[in-house]
């Protein structure tokens, strides 16, 4: 019991669930309003579509993933335990460190994305003042595709999020209030900026035609962008129940939430879209970085205040978002030896192995390289698990067994990895060819076209086939060790 139970990851007591509708509303309003979800929707302009096809791209993405946001929340409103702990149930005790890994190596990816938004804000306000961070000897290989200058600002912004992350969690609240303040402000003064920089206002950047040619275009750009769509908040749908525990009711999170994620993802999109479309008007070319953007300013004080604040808010986000929760999962791997500083680190570290300023260079690395690729290895997870909570547990779960290392759910379930494994195997093939590893056509399209669906062939694959296999040999309870 020792090995499995920590104060963290004990269930929450009913006295303490306080959290009604406005809470998950609110959550989801502070989570939605970041850069990445702005650059989401400019990628989708960038690559193609006009602005009302990019805005339903995103509605219809993210009330596909509200579905098993609210069905995974409800094991943490009604039980009052965290994602690792439910996983449990499906994976076995020991095996639900498997899911918990996959959502942190995501989680350490956009600790990274996010690192390199925050330091080239640094260096789009350094250059201003000491132009000659332009004009570096190149240092790193060509292959790495990172100037000089960028990198330095990347290294330092980096260092600081490992400083805080050294003083602790606490030193970050003031940063959030910050970004609760200052990025509605700006995303209105962006859209502001847009719409009279633009003659004749919002009415040229409304019409600006698609750029598909032929609606098999447009379908062969709208199918991967969708489970992009899926793909932003699919580590979220999965541990959902890290804040669902806190709910006064399932009323509350399943309100909250519907209320909350649809809408301000789409109002704050909507205003990356506009933006976005402006660029194309003003400059004759289509900015989709924000940052980038605002480093095109005219006032050199201007573009310095936008780029501090900007590194704040960054820099805030990524701590609260990507470092709290895989630092945990780290430190859940060997809580004796690794504690959540040290599992910050290793966060910071695969942050960087990632490579996430090529993630970000164009919509084509950041919609079908990250977002549908990662959402091709939690598609399945999400699959499972509420096959198992619904389908064979009848949302019916035995709390203190899932703290028990040696009790009914056992330590791997491997009827759980079975399918896993099958839900990741048909997007393999799509995602080879995506990354250059399999030479493009070579392979018969219906086999690569598999990949622009990533998240919906795993989570039916493995869901589907995970039921199928517990019914027929009529497992309740798995005991595997």
């Amino acid at each position: 019991m020792a090995g499995l139970f920590s104060e963290d990851l004990a269930p929450v007591p009913a006295s303490k669930r306080t959290w009604n509708t406005w809470n998950y509303a609110a959550l989801w309003i502070s989570m939605s309003l970041c850069i990445p979800t702005y650059m989401l929707a400019s990628s989708l302009i960038e690559g193609g579509m006009n602005w009302w096809q990019a805005i339903l791209t995103i509605f219809a993405g993210n009330t596909v993933v509200l579905i098993p946001m609210i069905l995974n929340g409800h094991a943490g409103a009604k039980y009052g335990i965290p994602f690792p702990v439910f996983a449990r149930a499906s994976f076995g005790t020991k095996g639900a460190n498997i899911p918990a890994m996959l959502r942190a190596i995501v989680a350490c990816g956009w600790f990274g994305i996010q690192t390199w938004i925050g330091g080239f804000a640094l260096f789009q306000m350094f250059r201003l003042w000491i132009p000659s961070l332009e004009t570096l000897p190149p240092v790193f290989p060509p292959s790495f595709s990172l100037p000089t200058g960028p990198a330095i600002c990347f290294l330092l912004f980096w260092f600081l999020n490992m400083y805080v992350v050294y003083l602790g969690i606490n030193s970050i609240k003031k940063l959030l209030v910050f970004k609760a303040i200052f990025l509605p402000i700006a995303a209105l003064a962006l859209l502001y900026w847009a719409i009279t920089a633009v003659k004749g206002g919002l009415g040229p950047i409304l019409t600006q035609p698609s750029k598909f040619q032929s609606p098999a275009a447009f379908w062969a750009f709208f199918i991967p962008g969708l489970t992009a769509m899926v793909g932003f908040w699919a580590t979220l749908s999965l541990n959902i129940p890290d804040f669902t525990r806190y709910a006064v009711n399932q009323r509350a999170q399943i309100k909250g939430q519907a209320l909350g994620l649809p809408t301000s993802m789409t109002l704050f999109s909507f205003i990356g879209v506009v933006v976005t479309s402006a660029t194309t008007i003003v400059y004759g070319s289509t900015i989709w970085d924000p940052v980038v953007l605002a480093g095109k300013f005219d006032s050199k004080i201007l573009v310095s205040i936008a780029m501090i604040a900007v590194a704040v808010s960054t820099l805030a986000t990524n701590i609260a978002a990507n470092i709290v929760s895989p630092a945990n999962d780290f430190a859940n791997l060997s809580p004796s030896k690794i504690n959540f500083r040290t599992g910050g680190y290793i966060t910071g570290i695969i942050g960087i192995l990632i490579f996430p300023w090529k993630l970000v260079a164009d919509p084509t690395g950041y919609i079908f390289t990250w977002l549908v690729g990662y959402s091709s290895l939690l598609g399945p997870v999400g699959g499972i698990m509420i096959a198992d909570y619904y389908l064979i547990r009848k949302q019916q779960l035995d709390v203190d067994e899932l703290y028990n290392p040696t009790g009914i759910y056992g330590g791997f379930n491997r009827y759980a990895l079975i399918t896993l494994i099958l839900g990741i195997l048909p997007n393999i093939p799509g995602f080879l060819t995506i990354i250059g590893v399999i030479p493009a056509g070579t392979l018969p399209q219906w086999i690569t076209g598999i990949y622009s669906y990533a998240w919906f062939v795993g989570f039916f694959i493995s869901g589907i086939s995970y039921f199928i296999i517990m019914r027929s040999y009529k497992i309740n309870y798995v005991i595997a060790n």
